[in-house]
């Protein structure tokens, strides 16, 4: 099915204009992204949620050529800091699961698992294939799904965004979509 609704995408950014035409199925490639990335969320935290999981094994052991080796190190010796690391971890990632799968706070989920990733990028750190590994890849697929306003198609953002306390406070937007 064809819509005769033109899709259009413009960005202005230091001088460059980008601009172009979506093909009329990309709302279903944006959907099938955020559920897709939803559920890799939803079941890494699950899996840690109903099963043992501590993250002092994964900071204590951080390759010492990372960059943040220093701070995971000062983090896995903290036990303070590990209990709440050992709940905060798992609980955000059934949470941004969860909105993702509904189409809810897109933006905001999809920041929160993009922070994840980049923390596991730097906790990885194999960069003898090059600096690109799949938390990287993954950080910039959920920047993207937030970009594109992923929880407008078939979400509970575009709902939320008619509701008259958006019009008080716009900013709500920018956790939306």
């Amino acid at each position: 099915m064809t819509t005769t609704a033109v899709n259009r995408l413009e960005s202005r950014l230091g001088g460059v204009t980008l601009e172009g035409r979506p093909h009329h199925l990309s709302a279903w490639a944006i959907l099938g992204l955020r559920l897709l990335m939803g559920w890799v969320m939803l079941s890494a935290g699950w899996g840690k949620v109903t099963g043992e999981f501590s993250a002092h094994g994964y900071l204590a052991n951080v390759d010492p050529a990372s960059p943040a080796s220093g701070l995971f190190g000062v983090m896995a010796e903290s036990a303070a800091l590990m209990g709440a690391i050992d709940v905060i971890v798992p609980v955000t990632q059934v949470l941004i699961g969860l909105a993702l799968i509904a189409g809810v706070f897109v933006r905001l989920a999809a920041l929160g698992a993009a922070t994840q990733m980049v923390l596991f990028y730097f906790g990885s750190w194999d960069v003898a294939g090059g600096l690109v590994n799949d938390q990287l890849v993954y950080a910039a697929v959920f920047l993207t799904l937030g970009a594109l306003a992923a929880g407008r198609i078939l979400g509970v953002d575009r709902y939320i965004e008619e509701h008259p306390i958006v019009e008080r406070v716009p900013q709500l937007r920018y956790l939306l979509g």
